[in-house]
């Protein structure tokens, strides 16, 4: 059974930083794009960032050049290193894994991100 786990969430002051940490189990990493995407209330889950396994990157508008995207394929690891947060990034945060060969995607339980000072 696949497992993706995230970790990093909290809360954090406008302008802070933090670094979201999904680990993988049980899954061909290299054949699976990685993403993270949030959720606010009220609002559908959309894409914060994307991965290849190549290491091509993607972002949302609204995060590119504060936030940064990474992962680890010997560890099975992806990363988000989100700077200069703002109030409106505060959301869930969810880690995808998208196996580009069958299609299919998992995701993680989702982790809480506050920006509020």
């Amino acid at each position: 059974q696949v497992q993706l786990v995230e970790s990093g969430g909290g809360l954090v002051q406008p302008g802070g930083s933090l670094r979201l940490s999904c680990a993988a189990s049980n899954i061909i990493f290299n054949i699976n794009t990685m993403g993270w995407h949030r959720r606010v209330p009220g609002k559908e889950r959309g894409l914060v960032a994307a991965i290849g396994s190549g290491g091509t990157t993607r972002y949302a508008d609204s995060v590119k050049g504060r936030f940064t995207i990474s992962r680890d394929n010997a560890k099975n690891m992806v990363y988000l290193q989100m700077n200069n947060l703002k109030p409106e990034d505060t959301a869930v945060y969810y880690c995808e894994a998208h196996n580009v060969l069958s299609g299919q995607s998992y995701w993680g339980q989702g982790t809480q991100v506050t920006v509020s000072s």
